[in-house]
Parts: structure tokens; C-alpha cells; sequence
């Protein structure tokens, strides 16, 4: 049986984590998860005694050229998954260097890729790039891609460089931009698990202006499922697609939708918008998704319940 050798970047991060054990769920894969830890958790990954020759787990800063080349080299990977980025919107708007860095991970993911015989390298974009919408839903082939913040750029590049290393060396890629995935493994400075471990805790729910900004939310289920058939049917080749639920939901409902379920004695408190990145709307252009599941996506309703259910990660 021919073994896929998998490395999947970021992997002790939320989506990352979740992406590489399902990977690990198929026996014709060995996986490699690196990550530097600085905003991954190694609680998220399973314990060292769990399918202990399918996978490997080394911590690695991918921007560090050496640290990488030493893995990509030693393992000659078949596919790539780069997750590994700075993420949450306070740390990447109070840390924009730190996120600019996240180019010379790609530069090298991509470099060593096309001289270690990689296959395809799927890349975790984001719905960052879309910037304010200027059409609803937010489609990958019309919706101009306008954000000026630093994490949306190296978004965008990163996803300029997938198309340009494939045009110039043949290394095939997969592009998913990620609408705001949430799920038990999240840490807690994204919204439903902030608004989640603050309403469990009778705490006030703070809300960035008026709250009728409006999200889509995708469960991590839907979410790896979705990306896992695209790699195990090798679909989507040098192409892109969104990752994302297609029902808008206002922030100041969501906190409202929380505050019910957890039987919450929590305020919502509004303050003062926030300067830059707290775009009006937000809703992506399912089709492919949709088609690729072939079923309902979760609820929004629902995926708390799940989180309600199998708690919070704690960190």
C-alpha cells in the first residue's frame, strides 16, 4: 500500500489540529504536524500514544528557512496543508510585522515544495481578503479582493504565489478562503467561543459598535470534511474555493443566541467600533461547498449546542 506523506503546517492550531487527525483517520497516510506553538496549543493534537506510526508532531517556525528545510527535506513530502499563520484580529492588528513575517513561511513552503517532488500544497486563505463587500454573496471569481489590513495582504499574496509557482513550476495547489470556522477546539478570542466562555461565566458580552455587522459561521466539521474530500478526491486542482456558511447572522443576535442557550445572566455591552477590520457583511458563495457535502451544513443553533456540549478548550 503507498503511504501519503503529509505535512500539515499549524497543525497544533484549531483548524490545523482537526485537519491533520482526520488525515491520521486513513491508514494510507502518515502525517507530520510542525508548528511553533506560538499561537498553537499542544493539547489540540492527540497524545503521543495515538496511532503512534501514523503521525509525528515537530515543533518548527515555518519563517525559519532552516527549520523547515530540514523536515521537507528529510520527509519529501506528497502533500502539504499550510495552515501555520498568526490569526485573531487583536493579535494580527497589534502585531502586524509578526504577520507580515508569514510571507517568508509561504516562500518557503512553496520553494522547498517544487524541489522535494510535493504533489499539491492546499493553503488556508481567508475571508479577510474580500475587505468590505462590495457584492453579497462574496464569490471567488468576481468579488474583488480590496482589504488594506496586513493579514488580508498576506492572504492575498500567499495565494499569488500559489498561482505564480504553478504557472512557472508546475506545483499544483488548492486555495480555501475560511469564513469563520468555529468549534469546541477554538480558542477563545473568537466570537462564539468568547461570547460562550463569557455567557457560562455570567459575563458581559462585549459587542464592537452597533452589533448588526453580520457573519456566516461554518462548524469545524463541515469545514475538514469539505477540505478532506477535495484532497482525497483530488478536486479543485489549481483552484479556489470558499469555506463558510451562507446564512448571515447579525453579531448582537449571535451574543443574544448564546446568552439563551447557556441560561446566561450575561449583559451585552457595546462599545466603540473598531478602527479597522470589523467589516458590515460578510457571506460567501457556497455552491462548491455545498455540492462537495452533499448535505445540510450545520446550524449555527446546532454547533453551539455541540460546543455546549463537549466544552470549551482550555488555554
Amino acid at each position: 500500500m503507498k503511504i501519503n506523506k503529509i505535512l500539515v503546517t499549524g497543525g497544533a492550531g484549531f483548524i490545523g489540529s482537526a485537519m491533520a487527525l482526520k488525515l491520521m483517520e486513513d491508514e494510507e497516510n502518515y502525517v507530520v504536524i510542525v508548528d511553533d506553538l506560538s499561537t498553537g496549543d499542544l493539547g489540540k493534537i492527540p497524545p503521543l500514544d495515538f496511532r503512534p506510526k501514523r503521525w509525528k508532531f515537530v515543533k518548527c517556525n515555518v519563517n525559519n528557512y532552516r527549520d523547515i528545510a530540514e523536515i521537507m527535506l528529510a520527509y519529501k513530502f506528497d502533500y502539504v496543508f499550510h495552515y501555520a499563520a498568526v490569526v485573531g484580529v487583536q493579535r494580527t492588528q497589534e502585531c502586524p510585522v509578526s504577520v507580515l513575517n508569514d510571507i517568508e513561511g509561504i516562500k518557503n513552503i512553496l520553494g522547498l515544495a517544487k524541489n522535494t517532488g510535493v504533489k499539491r500544497v492546499f493553503f488556508s486563505s481567508s475571508s479577510e481578503i474580500y475587505g468590505e463587500p462590495v457584492e453579497i454573496p462574496q464569490h471567488v471569481y468576481t468579488t474583488p479582493l480590496n482589504s488594506r489590513l496586513p493579514y488580508a495582504i498576506v492572504k492575498n499574496v500567499g495565494e499569488a504565489f500559489l498561482r505564480s509557482y504553478h504557472q512557472e513550476y508546475e506545483l499544483n495547489y488548492t486555495i480555501f478562503r475560511f469564513f469563520n470556522t468555529y468549534g469546541p477546539k477554538q480558542a477563545k478570542d473568537f466570537v462564539i467561543s468568547k461570547f460562550i466562555n463569557k455567557a457560562l461565566h455570567n459575563e458581559d458580552l462585549t459587542i464592537f459598535g452597533d452589533g448588526l455587522q453580520t457573519r456566516t459561521f461554518c462548524y469545524i466539521d463541515d469545514n475538514i470534511e469539505t477540505c478532506y474530500k477535495i484532497f482525497k478526491n483530488s478536486l479543485l486542482v489549481n483552484d479556489v474555493i470558499n469555506i463558510g456558511g451562507n446564512i448571515e447572522v447579525p453579531i448582537i443576535e449571535l451574543a443574544k443566541l448564546i446568552i439563551k442557550k447557556t441560561n446566561s445572566k450575561s449583559k451585552i455591552v457595546h462599545l466603540p467600533p473598531l478602527k479597522d477590520g470589523d467589516m458590515k457583511r460578510r457571506k460567501p458563495e457556497i455552491s462548491p461547498m455545498i455540492e462537495i457535502m452533499d448535505k445540510p451544513l450545520i446550524s449555527i443553533e446546532d454547533g453551539i449546542d455541540k460546543v455546549l456540549t463537549q466544552g470549551l478548550f482550555e488555554n
